[in-house]
Order: C-alpha cells, then structure tokens, then sequence
C-alpha cells in the first residue's frame, strides 16, 4: 500500500503539470485543454476527500494541495468564459489585448522587465497574490501603490490598471508553475528614480 505522503507528493505534482498544461493551452501552445489530465487530478482528491486522514500534517496538506487546485480550476474557468464569450485574450485566433498608449505601454513593458523573484524576504510592504483574476482588491492595492510609488519617484506615464492586473496575472501564474509556490508575495524598490516590482514565491 502506498503512503500517504508519497500520494500527496503524486498529488501535487499532478496539480504543477495541470497548472502548466493550461497554462500552455492559454498561451496557444497546445490546440486542446488538459481535460484528461484534470480529470485524473479530481479523481485523486476524491480519493480521500471522505477518509479519515489521522495525522494532523498530511490532512493539512491535503486541504491545502485542494484548496491551490480549486483556487486553479477557478481561475481556469473564468479563462475558458472569456474566451468562449469571445472576450480579448489574445490566444487562438482571438482579438489580442489591447494596451494603453505609448507612455503607458513603455511603462508597463519596463516594468515586466523588472520583475524578477527575490531569493529572500525583503523590508518593505508586500502584497500577496494567489490567483490574480480572483483576488482583484489585492492586485488593485498593488496597482495603487505602484501609482503612488511611481508618482512619488517622479516616473512620468499613466498605466492602466485592467493592462497592470493582466500583467500581474501573467508573472504570478509563471512563478507560481515555475517555482511550485502557493503564491506570490509582491513589493516595490526605487532605485534611482526608477520603480521596479519584485516578486517573492510563496512555498
């Protein structure tokens, strides 16, 4: 009989790759959704969704691998309403978003630049992003002092907060597939006039 641990282990792992499969299908890597693969991982939750899980550490992983994949499959839903609506999200043939004007897109791909994960904690006020498109007061708190940050710094051009937030969206859901974090803590550095954001993975 297979631990516990090692199915969690298995469990997470699934959760990553579904994470990057669709991430694939959204950026039009791949034609198809990952359905098959899903369905694999909702099968293994259930698995234990009705057991008596004794020990304390493996129940609370387990919440927390189900609560990262329903925050996913959340997240991945509203994606696939938005583009069977036909709303913009430039992938497989749809309308590509559109950015803001010029000072505002050099702000904005200045920015991506930026945005690099931080090996450590650093000082400074953080906000914590788990799913971007689902926790718009959070991405829009980060949005307001970058702003402010950027207007305090003296930075000229206006950035749009649907262009920040898609952006946000698109570097939590890279760190977060690429480093297997739960989610991404997010700060602001000034150097020399120039703000820049760092991201922190969340383990």
């Amino acid at each position: 009989m297979t631990p516990l641990s090692d199915e969690l282990d298995a469990l997470e792992k699934s959760i990553r790759q579904l994470h990057t499969e669709w991430e694939k299908f959204f950026g039009g890597i791949e034609r198809k959704p990952p359905n098959d693969l899903e369905t694999r991982v909702k099968n293994h939750i259930k698995k234990f969704a009705y057991g008596d899980i004794r020990n304390p550490t493996d129940r609370f992983r387990y919440q927390t691998l189900t609560a990262r994949y329903n925050t996913f499959a959340e997240l991945w839903n509203k994606r696939l309403r938005a583009i069977e609506e036909g709303k913009p999200f430039g992938v497989h043939g749809l309308k590509a978003d559109i950015l803001p004007p010029l000072a505002s897109r050099d702000a904005l791909e200045a920015l991506r630049e930026t945005i690099k994960p931080a090996p450590t904690a650093a000082p400074g006020p953080e906000v914590r992003i788990r799913a971007p498109e689902a926790e718009s007061e959070a991405v829009k708190t980060l949005y307001e002092r970058f702003v402010a940050e950027r207007q305090r710094a003296g930075e000229s051009g206006a950035v749009k907060f649907d262009s920040f937030q898609k952006l946000i969206a698109q570097q939590a859901s890279r760190i977060i597939s690429e480093k297997g974090a739960r989610a991404v803590d997010f700060r602001f550095e000034t150097k020399d006039g120039k703000v820049s954001l760092k991201a922190r993975p969340v383990k």
